[in-house]
């Protein structure tokens, strides 16, 4: 079985009951690298989340509901006293959601900085991606991010590819310069690039699709559009795809992006081509804007979403 780290934070997360009167809210528990995580263990690939947590209740729920998804958590530390982040989810009429965060002081933030921070990277080289965000980026300091890229270039040495989504949070880069100076370096680095207008027009406002997958160096891009289509760029050549309409009502966009990404890496590491690769993620990505909060119930995961490549490794469409 293929193995994938995805790398950062998990919160608390609280959204309001539909069909209730304001203020009444379920709890349950999100971020988008472990959204990921979830999805690719569904889809049979082998995840393990690598973040910090607390030592208090909620991380125990949060440690057991991930393995009842059948992802890993043997890279997790636990920080006596610390607590998780938490989150609110509000979204309107359309399913487009806002977020309202309480996470300064979260446990994920002190990975990069920890004692068993040194064998955490080393670990990294034992898989075959390395999955993770610009909010995970985010959550680290200028000298955790230098360890961290370090690390990711080890890894790539020894076979490891990493994979990088652009899921842009603007509270999470309050310098601009800094933001877009850490994009290229990740940019740089990764073998697979999962970008996105909306990520990307806050960096580099006002230009085209196509002047912003020019930003973006690597083999392997995928720039998904406001509409529901993308644009893969592999070897330099670019190819257009367009994704299936959805049929039902918009519910709630929350880690469409983070499903996407799953179902891509997912297809790749059986060996699928980029581009049946991507249509993969646009199909799961459908399935999943259609159910309220970020993680769909089983039943309603897609069939036969990956294609059965498991022994053929194509590098091109």
């Amino acid at each position: 079985m293929s193995k994938v780290a995805c790398i950062g934070e998990c919160m608390v997360e609280l959204k309001q009951v539909q069909g209730t009167e304001a203020g009444l809210f379920s709890r349950g528990f999100g971020g988008d690298t472990l959204n990921t995580a979830v999805y690719l263990a569904r889809l049979g690939a082998g995840a393990d989340y690598i973040t910090a947590l607390g030592d208090d209740p909620l991380s125990d729920e949060m440690i057991a509901g991930w393995a009842a998804e059948g992802v890993g958590t043997k890279r997790v530390v636990r920080l006596p006293g610390k607590l998780p982040g938490l989150y609110m989810i509000q979204t309107d009429d359309k399913g487009e959601r806002r977020f309202f965060h309480w996470r300064d002081s979260a446990a994920a933030r002190s990975l990069m900085d920890l004692p068993q921070t040194p064998d955490i990277l080393g670990s990294l080289a034992d898989y075959d991606v390395v999955y993770l965000s610009a909010i995970t980026l985010s959550l680290y300091g200028s000298e955790g991010r230098a360890r961290l890229f370090a690390a990711l270039k080890r890894a790539r040495e020894h076979g490891a590819r990493f994979a990088f989504d652009t899921n842009f949070r603007a509270r999470g880069w309050p310098d601009l310069d800094v933001a877009r100076a850490v994009f290229q370096e990740a940019f740089a680095t990764a073998d697979i690039v999962l970008a996105s207008t909306e990520d990307l027009l806050p960096l580099y406002p006002g230009v085209t699709s196509e002047a912003l997958l020019a930003r973006v160096p690597g083999a392997e891009v995928v720039l998904k559009l406001s509409e529901p289509a993308s644009i893969l760029r592999l070897d330099g050549v670019p190819y257009p795809i367009k994704a299936k309409p959805v049929e039902v009502p918009v519910v709630d966009t929350t880690a469409a992006g983070d499903s996407f990404a799953a179902a891509y890496v997912a297809a790749r590491l059986v060996g699928a081509d980029p581009l049946e690769a991507a249509r993969a993620g646009h199909r799961l990505a459908g399935v999943v804007v259609c159910h309220p909060g970020a993680i769909i119930p089983r039943a309603a995961m897609p069939s036969g979403l990956i294609p059965n490549h498991a022994n053929s490794r194509k590098a091109s469409p």
